[in-house]
């Protein structure tokens, strides 16, 4: 499904259904927005992982513009503004009222940017594997630095650079860098995920080459007044644990949960625990 919305066409897909019997009445989920990471990737790797949570939750996955299926435009606008601007306007395409956030890595600080600027918008949050200010990236280098091989460091710099120059480059990118991002990492399966992903060079190169540099949002997590629930890997190279502690610390509130068993990728290395964990967090907070 597409939703023309403000300069750019959305692409989302629905998984549950939003109003289920129980009893005498029809009782209405909360609907939750799942939103992937990147940037430059998709939707696609959260299926059929989340499925599980659509007992509890109406999931609405979608692509960021740019990205995925969803439509190109000028890569000037492929910016964590209008990424934010954009579910806010899917947000009242669908005529929802109060939207559950649930944002992994990049998709995490589109998650946090979004409930601080409409934080009367939020049933609650989740902010798998993230950060809320742009010292991820000197913590991610020193981490590669210490923890990464010498082809590992190589690839990085196209990363560090937003230099990335084809879709090529950028699967060679992830096809060396999974053993960072997953302890589980399984060659055949990681090849058989990204296969199936559509990548964007232009998406992923505009954040890391220009606004991720500067972004910061440390000040405003104040602002955020839903349930939100924080969760990182022990292993986590790029976005490490202590920057959620920083996150949960700042948020009135929040909760704080660390796998000990997880690097970046929670979904690929304990997603049995990692749905528990959200499953249990919905429950106590709806």
């Amino acid at each position: 499904m597409r939703a023309k919305i403000r300069d750019t066409e959305i692409y989302f897909d629905i998984e549950g259904a939003g109003l289920v019997p129980d009893g005498p009445r029809m009782r209405e989920k909360p609907v939750a927005f799942v939103i992937h990471g990147g940037p430059g990737a998709d939707h696609n790797s959260y299926k059929p992982t989340f499925s599980r949570l659509s007992h509890k939750l109406q999931l609405v996955y979608f692509d960021h513009r740019g990205q995925g299926r969803s439509g190109r435009g000028p890569k000037e606008t492929y910016t964590l503004e209008n990424n934010v601007e954009d579910m806010e306007a899917l947000r009242q395409y669908l005529g929802i009222e109060k939207i559950v956030l649930m944002g992994t890595s990049y998709g995490g600080m589109v998650a946090l940017s979004y409930a601080v600027r409409y934080p009367e918008n939020v049933a609650s949050a989740i902010a798998i594997a993230t950060a809320a200010s742009s010292r991820f990236l000197q913590l991610a280098q020193q981490n590669l630095a210490a923890r990464g091989t010498a082809a590992q460091k190589a690839i990085a710099q196209r990363l560090w650079e937003g230099s990335f120059e084809n879709e090529a480059q950028l699967r060679e990118y992830f096809q060396v860098m999974e053993p960072m991002y997953s302890l589980t990492y399984d060659p055949p399966k990681a090849a058989e995920d990204w296969e199936r992903t559509m990548l964007s060079v232009d998406a992923i190169n505009v954040a890391f080459g220009g606004f991720l540099r500067s972004y910061n949002i440390l000040d405003q997590l104040h602002k955020i007044t839903a349930p939100t629930l924080v969760i990182a890997g022990r292993h986590d190279w790029i976005c490490p644990p202590e920057l959620s502690a920083e996150i949960a610390n700042i948020i009135p509130n929040a909760d704080l949960r660390i796998f000990e068993n997880s690097g970046h990728s929670v979904r690929a290395d304990e997603p049995e625990a990692l749905l528990d964990a959200i499953s249990g967090f919905l429950v106590y907070k709806h």
